[in-house]
């Protein structure tokens, strides 16, 4: 979900200031390498459309079958998350999706903005299709057609309305709650709750300090352009990752016995760690390899069912070391390590 624009533009500015009719003036970054500080820091902004889909027929967004539709990359771990929840809640025959291409493209001819496009036809890229619904070039498009004058980050995932036109909502963390709660009078597995009442702070509060120091951790190193942050961003991120060893040495999953909101998120970084961030950003003090329980607790979230489809490596690599040439500028893609998330595990080990 980073997006890159020209050193010439990075050199001018961090921030443009957005104005949005449903929202009220702030600055905001048009893409990842604005959010890094003049101290070198990474630090990500809030997403801009935060409507919710509702169970209540009378709400502005009801839960409909049919009437949403999910833009995603399957490079992108935020867009990942959502996308997971659609399969393992099964809610596809009622929650269209469709992905973008992996690697970055120019959006616009009037400017050098680069960031998710459509390919043209259903066979130019294997895994991405075109937008079947608005005809839409970009996700940037997608954005401009929901409000005239945004001026935001063009992210995934996209949440959008088809009876309406417009987006309901770009933030992942509420995207999934929605799908996990919202939907149940017509989704499949209607039974599976990943964020149930008895757990809620105990998930909330592990979120917030995975988040912190993992899922946004990796970029903090990776974007960071100075060594202290870069050096605090490691320390913390391995920290938590030593927390995470430590606990899942004694139970199957990070909240417990029972699969949460904590594994998905959790889940869609690690699987990224060694094939990308271990190289990209610069995160190789210690691989997920290297840590037995966080290595066999990744196979064994990949190998829920429907999970592993969720999850296109050749995606994932291509966009990260093919579209951030002020990190790689030769867009070189580490040929390994080619990891069988499918091999046997040990998780049995802990009771269910």
């Amino acid at each position: 979900m980073i997006f890159l624009f020209s050193k010439t533009y990075f050199a001018k500015t961090s921030f443009i200031l957005s104005l949005f009719p449903f929202k009220h003036s702030r600055q905001m970054a048009r893409s990842a390498i604005d959010e890094v500080s003049e101290t070198g820091s990474f630090t990500r902004t809030a997403s801009t459309f935060r409507s919710f889909i509702s169970r209540d027929p009378n709400s502005q967004f009801p839960a409909e079958s049919g009437r949403y539709h999910l833009y995603i990359s399957y490079a992108c771990p935020w867009a990942s998350r959502c996308l997971a929840y659609l399969k393992i809640k099964g809610l596809e025959k009622a929650i269209s999706f469709t992905s973008v291409k992996p690697i970055w493209e120019q959006t616009k001819e009037t400017d050098e903005h680069r960031g998710w496009v459509f390919p043209a036809t259903d066979t130019e890229e294997p895994g991405a299709e075109p937008d079947p619904l608005n005809g839409a070039k970009t996700i940037r498009d997608l954005y401009e057609l929901a409000s005239t004058n945004y001026s935001g980050k063009f992210t995934v995932p996209v949440l959008w309305d088809k009876k309406l036109k417009t987006i309901v909502n770009n933030e992942s963390a509420e995207i999934i709650r929605m799908v996990n709660t919202e939907f149940n009078d017509i989704a499949e597995n209607a039974s599976l709750d990943l964020y149930p009442s008895d757990q809620r702070d105990q998930i909330d509060g592990t979120n917030e300090w995975i988040y912190n120091g993992i899922n946004n951790g990796v970029y903090r190193c990776g974007f960071a352009t100075k060594q202290g942050p870069y050096d605090e961003a490691v320390r913390q991120l391995y920290e938590a990752l030593d927390k995470c060893e430590e606990i899942l040495g004694k139970q199957r999953y990070i909240c417990g016995n029972r699969l949460t909101e904590a594994d998905i998120r959790l889940f869609v970084t690690l699987i990224r760690f060694d094939e990308v961030y271990a190289v990209h950003f610069k995160c190789n003090k210690k691989l997920l390899r290297e840590y037995p329980n966080l290595f066999n607790y990744t196979k064994d979230i990949y190998q829920i069912p429907s999970m592993s489809s969720t999850v296109n490596m050749q995606h994932i690599k291509r966009h990260y070391y093919g579209s951030h040439p002020s990190i790689n500028p030769y867009g070189i893609i580490p040929l390994g390590p080619d990891i069988d998330y499918s091999s046997p595990h040990d998780r049995e080990i802990f009771s269910a």
